[in-house]
């Protein structure tokens, strides 16, 4: 169904949705967490789609839509561009309905998606690996569907994913004795928080629906404030589920009215949560799934004794990114720091830098010299982990009343990608 047919989603679509959806799809739980209920005093419940057949929700949009298709339509195949959870929704869907599918994904993938969606496909879907980026894939996929009459499965700018995915707040819903204050929905294309925002603000108008988005790829707040889809000229990918340069026009034009408040969160805070959610309650989550839990900290005071639900959209987190993301979350909480240093030229320099500068409690967590030949008389390349990130100061002064010459690395993103 194109947009031209319906531009809008209702809340029978969502109902309908959700008939179509009880085949494949868990009734994943809505759960109270003890741990953030104690730290922003209210009470926090999380919608565990990590839990989900194929650890995210996307198999709810891209089921509702294929199942939606005519017999002439799945006899034909169907075709999607994907480099992760919406590959994986389709290879699921393709399998379970048995019919044809190629999923396209650029060659930068990593192999355990690649696997996955190999695994939830079997026999049913044929990977093709092309391009660099997202785009490049999407482009790919659009000539096949051309050339051989197949249908396009968007990861997210279409009604039927849009009611596919309104399903996750029709049981969020159910399972709640009263409505929810508030419900905090990661952004990326847009096609959760529309499916989610439209069945919540027709059951409860007055629950406040916030949209959730990384800093480096904000692509939902830039249109509200345009007034218009624009497409953002550069991203930060690391959110990868939610790292898009342009939302969807139909989950624009859904979401902009039912939007209470967008909230953007740093990837180095989401890294931090990422940490927490797995240290304090054995949950994995991906990127794009933290951010929802890391927005309550902008909004602790409005949070107080209210009911909350946080939409933790997907687990697929790749075990080979934790070091990254440890990095990320303490360079963000201030407690890691990267120096270029100058050592004066004088024997001793390096004891007298540990003995009379390095706090009690710091800790020097890589150290090497930038030169290979006369290491002595060149800068050195040095990583420090505070206790607690009040140190930093003294750490400072100290240097400099030794009048040893040093670069802050972390102050110049440019020199800190190229190094670390």
């Amino acid at each position: 169904m194109s947009h031209t047919e319906q531009h809008t989603v209702a809340m029978e679509d969502i109902v309908r949705a959700h008939h179509v959806l009880k085949e494949v799809v868990r009734r994943t739980p809505l759960q109270l967490d003890s741990t953030l209920s104690a730290k922003y005093d209210c009470k926090v419940y999380l919608k565990r789609e990590d839990l989900q057949v194929v650890r995210s929700f996307k198999i709810r949009g891209a089921y509702n839509m294929i199942r939606s298709l005519t017999r002439e339509e799945l006899a034909k195949g169907i075709v999607c561009a994907s480099a992760g959870n919406h590959a994986q929704g389709v290879a699921f869907s393709c399998n379970a309905l048995g019919i044809q599918g190629k999923i396209f994904m650029p060659s930068t993938t990593p192999n355990q998606k690649i696997k996955q969606v190999k695994r939830f496909g079997g026999s049913s879907v044929e990977v093709i690996l092309t391009g660099d980026t997202y785009d490049d894939a999407y482009e790919e996929a659009m000539k096949a569907c051309n050339e051989g009459g197949m249908t396009f499965i968007h990861p997210f700018d279409d009604p039927k994913i849009v009611a596919g995915n309104g399903t996750v707040a029709m049981e969020v819903m159910e399972a709640l004795d009263a409505p929810a204050d508030y419900v905090f929905v990661t952004i990326g294309g847009g096609g959760l928080v529309s499916g989610v925002g439209t069945y919540i603000k027709t059951v409860s108008p007055q629950t406040k629906l916030i949209g959730v988005e990384p800093s480096g790829a904000a692509s939902m707040s830039e249109s509200i404030r345009q007034q218009k889809v624009v497409t953002l000229e550069s991203i930060d990918k690391f959110v990868d589920g939610a790292a898009v340069k342009r939302v969807g026009d139909l989950n624009f034009e859904i979401s902009r009215g039912l939007l209470d408040d967008i909230v953007k969160v740093p990837e180095g805070k989401a890294c931090t949560t990422i940490l927490e959610l797995y240290n304090d309650s054995a949950i994995v989550v991906e990127p794009a799934g933290a951010l929802p839990v890391s927005a309550l900290d902008m909004y602790r005071e409005q949070i107080r004794g209210k009911t909350v639900v946080c939409i933790i959209s997907g687990g697929n987190n790749d075990i080979d990114r934790m070091q990254e993301m440890k990095e990320r979350s303490l360079i963000y909480e201030g407690l890691k720091h990267y120096f270029l240093i100058n050592f004066p030229q004088r024997a001793g320099a390096l004891r007298e830098f540990l003995e009379q500068v390095l706090g009690p409690n710091d800790d020097i967590t890589r150290f090497e010299y930038t030169k290979k030949h006369n290491k002595e008389n060149g800068p050195a390349l040095v990583g420090i982990e505070l206790s607690d990130k009040q140190d930093y100061q003294a750490l400072v002064e100290r240097m400099q009343a030794k009048g040893i010459a040093f670069t802050e690395l972390n102050r110049d993103l440019n020199l800190f990608n190229l190094l670390i």
